[in-house]
């Protein structure tokens, strides 16, 4: 198996030299973009395997660059790595509500960024488990391709957004904690909060439209199923 590729889109050039150099050695290939439109050009001409992107970017904010991504059907499942200066929960909502898969905050350290992105690549290719089709209501979920349909009409989500998707369903209205759901969706060496997995759901939530009735949030405990009585 090849190399994988990641992308980093960071403009200073010694913080994206040193963020390449430390990566290279662990074994991925690499390519660098120093402002939010050529680092989103490079994606789309040649989707890598998670983009490690900046919030504040020349050009294009990270921001932007991160909504171009997931509305391109080419782009729209490549997980991304967030590199924000900024400490505000606000950028770090805003990027998950976007589809971000995890953060890092400057200044980090390099073990931990290599960790985290590690983390974020086995998660995806771990899938969401089981790989039988799912349904509730008028939603439908084709695991093996990845697919989630509301009424019959194509919904896009998030790799952690489908695998919170699927880990709810599955349950078939047993209430899952948020820390049974960080497990589920995003792994047991994900280093997230009970926040993260409320923006995420949020997002989900958004997506299905109508269909958000059947993910009922259980005040204290978590989230479970509504079907079609009780939805």
């Amino acid at each position: 198996m090849g190399k994988k590729r990641l992308l980093i889109i960071e403009d200073e050039p010694d913080m994206a030299e040193l963020v390449a150099r430390r990566l290279n050695r662990e074994l991925f290939e690499t390519t660098v973009a120093h402002d939010g439109r050529e680092g989103l050009e490079q994606a789309r001409s040649s989707p890598p395997d998670l983009v490690l992107l900046d919030i504040m970017l020349p050009g294009m904010s990270g921001t932007e660059v991160l909504r171009e991504l997931r509305g391109d059907p080419r782009t729209a499942g490549v997980p991304v790595v967030m590199m924000t200066a900024r400490s505000e929960d606000g950028d770090v909502v805003a990027g998950l509500h976007l589809g971000a898969d995890d953060y890092v905050t400057k200044p980090f350290s390099m073990s931990v960024l290599v960790a985290r992105v590690q983390a974020v690549l086995r998660r995806v290719a771990a899938g969401p488990g089981g790989k039988g089709p799912l349904a509730v209501g008028e939603v439908r979920i084709d695991q093996e391709r990845h697919v989630v349909t509301v009424t019959d009409r194509p919904v896009e989500l998030t790799a952690t957004e489908f695998r919170l998707l699927v880990a709810v369903v599955a349950a078939r209205g047993r209430v899952l904690s948020r820390n049974q759901l960080i497990d589920q969706a995003l792994g047991l060496d994900a280093v997230v909060t009970d926040r993260t997995i409320d923006v995420h759901m949020a997002g989900l939530r958004r997506k299905l439209g109508k269909a958000r009735r059947h993910i009922r949030t259980v005040r204290g405990a978590g989230y479970r199923l509504a079907d079609n009585d009780d939805a």
